[in-house]
């Protein structure tokens, strides 16, 4: 049975409260199921609709076999997402041929080779050859030249734009910009004043204009990084909400250290049992990655954003990220505790280094059902635009 061709999505575990959509095929877009929504109500949409759990070993198994086929078209190829990458075409030509076939070559080789299909976007740009690869899918090749903006990009709704979300849509909408033309062509001064820097960002980008370059994930630099994770069951008090928090802290911390930074920022996120959204964040007196700091901004961040409605999903993101060496200590530091606690938190990374990641934990965590180290382990917020070509 090949999922592509039926409708079919991969779905998290609904006992663990982690039951949404992380991808779909392209025939689930008849029955309007979208990435995000809960698996219930996908399958109110399509009854027959076909579940299965994520295989991250096997996506990041493809994802490496994909980059290593991109790396023999160019030196300069940026890794995007596990599905998505960006690859600077320049000077190519005369080993590949022109760009039109270049890709062509890519994408037939990638199915034939790998066993499954991509579409490329081809422009002068990031933003241009990303858009462009969003057009029909699958297997396909389009291009989005800055001529052929009026034509291919501005006619589509405003939301296909990169950076458009649900709330920036509605916000869009009350201006009465329904399409990305509408966007393109919108007094820019306005839209700076309605939307802050935000509209004044996607005005550009609805104009075709982004001027980043490619990079290769070696050379760029680390912006932030975070953990999150959907809890079991509904938190409606602090003592849990801190438990949680305190999971999240030691993965956060821990990879601070492993990647040699420190913090600057902190930011809490929340998400209700109605899947409202919300964050508070603190600028630091002085960067950290200890843990039981971290855990404490963390906990104070909660308390102070905290409307008291159950919660299903925390998360802790921290960014204005310094290498470990800058240490600035303020009048009020406690130089001889942070030592100890440095070397405390060495001593622990040593240990789940050797023995494995749960082989120490605080105490708090046994019986408790609760994970003492919660949230994924992918870096994150690198630069955002990257063209596949």
């Amino acid at each position: 049975m090949d999922l592509r061709k039926i409708p079919a999505v991969v779905g998290g575990s609904q006992a663990d409260r982690r039951g949404v959509v992380l991808a779909k095929s392209i025939p689930c877009k008849n029955y309007g199921i979208k990435t995000g929504e809960p698996l219930a109500k996908a399958k109110e949409k399509c009854p027959g609709l076909v579940i299965v759990p994520p295989n991250y070993p096997l996506y990041m198994k493809c994802h490496k076999a994909l980059m290593d086929i991109l790396r023999e078209y160019s030196p300069l190829v940026q890794s995007f997402s596990i599905d998505e990458a960006f690859l600077d075409y320049t000077g190519m030509e005369e080993h590949f041929g022109p760009c039109l076939k270049g890709a062509t070559l890519i994408k037939n080789r990638i199915r034939e080779e790998l066993g499954f299909t991509v579409n490329i976007g081809i422009s002068t740009n990031k933003l241009l050859a990303k858009m462009a690869s969003d057009f029909t899918k699958p297997d396909r090749v389009h291009t989005l030249f800055p001529q052929e903006i009026p034509s291919k990009l501005w006619p589509l709704p405003v939301e296909r734009l990169f950076m458009v979300g649900r709330a920036t849509k509605a916000k869009l909408n009350e201006l009465g910009i329904f399409t990305i033309g509408d966007l393109a062509n919108y007094n820019r001064e306005l839209l700076g004043w309605k939307l802050k820097s935000h509209g004044l960002l996607i005005h550009d980008y609805a104009n075709g204009i982004e001027n980043s370059p490619v990079l290769p994930n070696d050379n760029i630099q680390m912006k932030g990084m975070g953990n999150s994770t959907t809890i079991k069951f509904d938190v409606d008090n602090k003592k849990d909400a801190h438990k949680v928090l305190l999971s999240l802290a030691e993965t956060v911390a821990a990879r601070l250290r492993n990647e040699g930074y420190k913090c600057g920022v902190v930011s809490v996120s929340i998400k209700t049992h109605e899947f409202l959204r919300y964050s508070h964040q603190r600028k630091l007196a002085a960067p950290t990655d200890n843990t039981n700091e971290l855990y404490e901004i963390a906990t104070q961040l909660f308390d102070e954003a905290w409307n008291g409605e159950p919660i299903c999903h925390l998360g802790i993101h921290v960014s204005h990220l310094y290498p470990r060496e800058f240490t600035q200590y303020t009048l009020f530091d406690n130089v001889k505790k942070g030592a100890m606690l440095s070397s405390l938190d060495r001593a622990v990374d040593n240990i789940r280094k050797k023995y494995g990641g749960h082989s120490i934990f605080r105490a708090t965590y046994l019986y408790s059902g609760m994970s003492p180290m919660a949230g994924g382990v992918g870096t994150e917020d690198y630069a955002v635009m990257g063209n596949i070509l």
